[in-house]
C-alpha cells in the first residue's frame, strides 16, 4: 500500500497554516501566553490548523449544542465556540481552575463567552450530568487519555443520529504502534475500540497528533 501523506517541515507547516483560516489576534495572543507561562503542559493546546478545523466542522454541522471534554486554556473551545451556531451552546469540562481562568478571558475577550458553560470536575463523573436524550450535535474529546473510553461511552449516547465526536491525540507520536506508557495503551485500545463500536462511522485523519472523526448513526 503506498501513501501519498508527506511529512510537514516547520516551513511547510507555517505555510499550510497561513492558506487555511490563520489564527487571528485573539488566538495568536493565547498561543504566546500558553507557551510562555506554562511551557511544561503547553503541548497540551491544539494545533493552530486543529483549531481551524474545529470552527469548520463545528460551522459545517450547524451545531448548537457542543460538548467539550478537556479544555485546558481554551483553545479549541474558542474555535468551537465561534463555529456555533447563534443561539449555540459549548459545555466545557475540565478539572483545573488554574488552566480554564486562562481560557475564561480569552473567551471574553472574543465575544463568546456566554456561548460557554464550564464544569470543573472529573469529566466522567460531570458528563453523567447532561441530558440522557441524543441532543448533542458536537463533541470533542481532548482529556486524559485513560479516561478516553469513559467518555466515549457517556457521550455516544447523547449525540443526535449525524452527530460527530471528534477525539485528538489517537496516534500519540506513533506510540500506538508501540505502546511505552499507560496513556499509550488507553489510546490503542481506545481506537480499537471506536473502529468495532457499530453505533458509528469513524475515520481518522493525520491531522497533528492524529483526530479521529465518528459520526453518530
Amino acid at each position: 500500500m503506498t501513501t501519498k501523506s508527506i511529512p510537514l517541515t516547520s516551513e511547510l507547516h507555517a505555510y499550510l497554516v497561513a492558506h487555511g483560516s490563520p489564527p487571528d489576534e485573539v488566538m495568536l495572543d493565547l498561543i504566546k501566553e500558553t507557551r510562555a507561562h506554562l511551557p511544561e503542559d503547553a503541548q497540551m493546546q491544539v494545533a493552530p490548523e486543529q483549531a481551524a478545523f474545529l470552527t469548520f466542522l463545528t460551522r459545517l454541522l450547524g451545531a448548537r449544542q457542543a460538548v467539550e471534554v478537556g479544555t485546558f486554556t481554551g483553545l479549541s473551545a474558542l474555535a468551537i465556540a465561534r463555529g456555533l451556531a447563534e443561539d449555540g451552546q459549548l459545555t466545557c469540562f475540565d478539572v483545573s481552575e488554574e488552566f480554564t481562568g486562562i481560557a475564561r478571558r480569552y473567551w471574553t475577550r472574543a465575544g463568546v463567552d456566554d456561548r460557554v458553560q464550564l464544569r470543573i470536575g472529573p469529566a466522567e463523573e460531570t458528563l453523567r450530568e447532561l441530558p440522557g436524550d441524543r441532543h448533542l450535535d458536537f463533541a470533542f474529546i481532548d482529556a486524559d487519555k485513560v479516561g478516553y473510553s469513559a467518555y466515549w461511552a457517556e457521550l455516544v449516547p447523547r449525540m443526535r443520529p449525524g452527530g460527530v465526536i471528534a477525539v485528538d491525540n489517537v496516534l500519540r507520536d506513533g506510540r500506538v504502534l508501540a505502546p511505552q506508557d499507560a496513556g499509550d495503551r488507553a489510546i490503542a485500545a481506545f481506537n480499537d475500540e471506536v473502529l468495532a463500536d457499530v453505533r458509528v462511522d469513524p475515520m481518522m485523519l493525520p491531522i497533528a497528533d492524529g483526530l479521529t472523526l465518528a459520526r453518530v448513526h
